[in-house]
């Protein structure tokens, strides 16, 4: 009876403030009481709602990070690792969403992540995985995000038509309609445009006309611009980029604010309406200013705006843009590493820092240009210097690697491993000798056979193949195949596709992901790591020296 009444008092005072709108600091005189009565009772769950519901109705951004703070003060204090999920994702977000920080985001993401590995609440596993999903989105790691929220639309979408609370029912929904927004996004940037239409189509049906999806339909009819953009359909683009601004501005999401301010502009400009086109992109160059954050698509904004000022002859506005896209290649390249080096076009670093040198001498002492000079100078022998260093490290461990196989083309495990672990021994299990040499023989066909390259090959799955079990197999692997069960995998792989890439041209014409997938590899980024940690050198390297030495053979 005293924990309904208790449960009472907290509803009644949530109650207060609950219809107020997101970011209403008005909201503040019905929380702190809530606070108070949470901390006076040492009730943390309740606490962590009070902070959490703090975060939702402040109206400033330090604010927000503030009271995020001590929803992770409180998390930790009641030890409930739901509580420590929420918190953590929460405090995520607005890394994320408010300030654009992306690793501290991150940081929080996977903090949760960990809590999140014993859970029974699948709705705060998936919360958690979609914003992985859009940390890895932003930094370019398309493939991989778009894995998390695959996996997301098909919990939310079947959580969505479960008999649930409405509020429940609408989180999924919510849930649902984000994953497939931010999925979206990767099919744009992967070139995957038939998905990307299918997806925008079903996006804007399922929110229709209905007002508490407004601002998930501004995304969908965002993203719809953006493909008629792409389709040369720019009157069409301009109408529904224009009907998605207003609930953009509203949610105070500037980055999605600048992508539809480009699209926009970029459409007047093909429809031969510069005037019209710069009002926008010098609306993206305000919100840069303000929160200094711009995505990397939005880099080629500075390029149209430097050209403009040339074209009319204006040196302080090209002088002034210069500098903008400087700073934006400097706070890019600390948090789009990844992406960084693909969004460089006609406006590199070296021909942005000559620019620059060319206008200052209009502006500035020649003293100051000269100290300018030889500091960029430097920085571009120490960068030329590291580059020659690169090239002829590669060009060695590729000459180390085509030895390799120009002596033995079979592919070749190595007999060398680390000093085996004394715990292990205590479990070896004795083996007849004829049982070894039945399963190196039929390991030997399995090599033979290219057995490796099936996708998703465990230890478990190849000693049911080998009418074995996985403890002798791994055993038998372990002790003349110079390595465990994975590394084993590897080599085999590693090698298969190297030899494939000597052998065979075609091979180098195929991108790194389909590389992957003829090796059985399912991960790009597995695939390049395991190539560098086996044969020394990235495959992308590998793949120019080889051409390059076919190029040299033939003329």
């Amino acid at each position: 009876m005293l924990a309904q009444e208790l449960y009472s008092d907290y509803y009644h005072l949530r109650n207060k403030y609950e219809d107020f709108a997101e970011n209403d600091s008005k909201a503040f005189p019905y929380i702190q009481p809530y606070i108070n009565k949470a901390k006076k009772e040492k009730n943390y769950e309740k606490l962590v709602q009070g902070y959490k519901d703090a975060v939702f109705y402040s109206f400033f951004d330090d604010q927000k990070l503030k009271y995020a703070d001590s929803m992770v003060w409180a998390a930790n204090l009641s030890r409930d690792k739901d509580l420590l999920i929420i918190a953590h994702i929460d405090k995520g977000v607005i890394y994320y969403y408010n300030y654009k920080k992306y690793q501290l985001a991150l940081n929080e993401y996977l903090e949760a992540y960990q809590y999140s590995k014993n859970t029974t609440n699948d709705y705060l596993k998936y919360q958690n995985l979609y914003h992985i999903g859009v940390v890895k989105s932003y930094l370019g790691y398309y493939d991989e995000a778009a894995e998390l929220f695959d996996k997301c639309l098909v919990y939310y979408r079947e959580k969505a038509r479960s008999k649930l609370h409405p509020n429940e029912i609408y989180n999924n929904k919510k849930g649902y309609l984000n994953s497939l927004h931010q999925l979206i996004i990767c099919y744009r940037h992967s070139g995957k445009y038939r998905e990307l239409d299918a997806a925008i189509q079903k996006g804007l049906s399922e929110v229709g006309n209905n007002p508490e999806y407004a601002q998930e339909k501004a995304y969908f009819l965002l993203s719809k611009g953006i493909e008629e953009y792409t389709g040369k359909q720019y009157h069409q683009a301009l109408s529904d980029l224009a009907q998605s601004l207003p609930s953009i501005r509203n949610s105070r999401d500037f980055a999605r604010l600048s992508v539809n301010y480009f699209f926009i502009g970029k459409s007047y400009l093909e429809l031969e309406d510069s005037k019209q086109s710069v009002i926008y992109f010098k609306k993206i160059d305000s919100i840069f200013n303000k929160h200094q954050f711009i995505l990397p698509e939005l880099r080629e904004n500075y390029e149209i705006l430097i050209n403009y000022s040339k074209k009319h002859n204006d040196q302080a506005q090209q002088l002034y843009y210069t500098s903008q896209l400087l700073k934006a290649d400097s706070i890019m390249a600390k948090d789009f590493s990844y992406l960084s080096p693909k969004i460089h076009k006609d406006y590199d670093t070296k021909t942005l820092l000559e620019e620059k040198n060319k206008l200052q001498k209009i502006n500035y002492l020649v003293t100051v240009i000269i100290i300018l000079l030889i500091i960029w100078a430097i920085g571009l022998i120490m960068l030329f210097a590291k580059k020659q260093k690169k090239a002829k490290e590669i060009k060695q461990q590729y000459i180390l690697l085509e030895e390799k196989f120009v002596k033995d083309n079979d592919v070749v495990v190595p007999n060398t491993l680390e000093a085996p672990n004394i715990f292990l021994e205590e479990k070896k299990i004795n083996l007849h000798e004829k049982k070894v040499e039945e399963l190196l023989r039929k390991l030997k066909t399995f090599e033979n056979k290219k057995g490796f390259i099936q996708k998703g090959l465990t230890i478990s799955k190849l000693a049911a193949q080998l009418g074995t079990n996985s403890s002798y197999l791994s055993q038998v692997i372990n002790e003349h195949k110079g390595g465990n069960f994975n590394k084993y995998l590897s080599q085999l792989r590693i090698n298969y596709i190297t030899n494939l890439l000597f052998e065979d041209k075609k091979y180098l014409k195929y991108n790194i992901e389909t590389l992957a997938r003829e090796c059985g590899i399912a991960s790009r980024q597995n695939f390049s790591d395991l190539f560098y940690e086996i044969n020394g050198i990235r495959p992308t390297d590998f793949i120019k020296k080889r051409m390059q030495e076919i190029e040299n053979k033939n003329n």
